[in-house]
């Protein structure tokens, strides 16, 4: 397994973290702060979140609805500068084609693309560290120049990166979904991967036992799918999965939740479609979390979501690493700690 490198020991008394503070770009319903803040609880860490951004109107009410921040508006117009300060970042930046970027290295060849704007703000704040999400295919992206191209961009601006693919099915969710996560840190540090051990809950956990009629394909359709599935239907629970050319499966999990998928691409037994909180469900996201918005709005935010405690396990291990590291980096904006720091034994935020 790829590292980063220097591996440090901590012993007591060196080099604590006890709070962060993190901002949340493209935050969409804000399934990546609920991993933060998750990972921060398991690692005693306390959090505060100090900049969200989103477009999508209806996800900055989702949002303010259970977080009680409302987003601000489009990341290409706020200017790095007036993002408050900060020690983690992260960012589910939207999965567009990439087509501008050419041969030539560094930021210009970066303009124009979302990302664009998350290297501009890290150039500007330098965090401590940065957590990444994207879709598996960025990986293979124009014969891999696409992240080639990232990386060397976030390294050239002195942060130690690496990826690793995971999916949401190792992580305890029944939903297959691949997802590449990048992670980068100012110093070099002892980062390592998470393993991925936890075993997949059943569809029986996930599923709503009363489910409103309105949800529920019609017969024929129902009947159409049966016709092509590839193999005799289930007693347990199973999702009926219709792939581009029209071919039916069951699987004991759902593939991976779509925002523009067709109405009818996911079926529960091949009968229903999945309710709003049997889709957050599989994302992860937990039951106290307020849905609001119709079932359309609620389909395309979590199918633009993320798995969230593939995103926990990520974050725990580079709070962890950052809790190891020796070095005591000092962020820009926190330089005249210095002092104090270098008097005390502990390092504090």
């Amino acid at each position: 397994m790829k590292k980063l490198s220097m591996k440090n020991n901590i012993s007591k008394g060196q080099a604590e973290i006890n709070s962060v503070n993190f901002i949340d770009l493209f935050c969409g319903i804000g399934a990546f702060r609920i991993a933060f803040e998750k990972a921060c609880k398991n690692t005693n860490v306390n959090s505060q979140c100090v900049f969200s951004s989103d477009i999508d109107i209806y996800c900055q009410k989702q949002y303010e609805d259970n977080f009680g921040e409302l987003p601000k508006g489009d990341i290409t117009k706020i200017k790095a500068k007036d993002i408050p300060n900060h020690d983690v970042l992260l960012a589910g930046f939207p999965c567009q084609p990439f087509s501008i970027i050419g041969n030539r290295r560094g930021f210009a060849d970066m303009r124009g693309t979302l990302f664009f704007d998350i290297a501009r703000i890290i150039e500007e704040k330098s965090p401590r560290a940065f957590v990444l999400e994207n879709v598996k295919l960025l990986k293979g992206h124009d014969k891999g120049r696409t992240l080639s191209q990232i990386l060397e961009t976030l390294k050239g601006m002195g942060y130690s990166v690496d990826y690793k693919i995971f999916n949401a099915l190792n992580f305890g969710l029944p939903q297959k979904r691949e997802r590449i996560f990048i992670v980068g840190f100012k110093k070099s540090s002892s980062f390592e991967w998470p393993s991925e051990s936890i075993p997949m809950k059943s569809l029986s956990e996930i599923l709503e036992s009363h489910v409103p009629k309105h949800f529920y394909a019609s017969d024929k359709i129902f009947k159409k799918r049966l016709k092509f599935l590839k193999q005799k239907p289930s007693k347990k629970p199973m999702i009926w999965h219709e792939n581009k050319a029209g071919h039916i499966s069951a699987y004991p999990y759902s593939c991976a939740l779509r925002a523009g998928a067709s109405y009818n691409y996911l079926l529960v037994n091949g009968e229903r479609r999945l309710t709003p909180r049997e889709m957050f469900r599989l994302q992860g996201i937990p039951d106290s979390y307020n849905i609001i918005g119709n079932d359309s709005q609620a389909r395309k935010q979590a199918g633009n979501s993320l798995p969230v405690p593939v995103a926990q396990a990520v974050i725990e291990n580079v709070l962890e690493s950052l809790q190891r590291d020796t070095k005591n980096y000092i962020p820009k904006y926190r330089s005249f700690e210095k002092q104090l720091i270098l008097c005390e034994p502990v390092y504090t935020f």
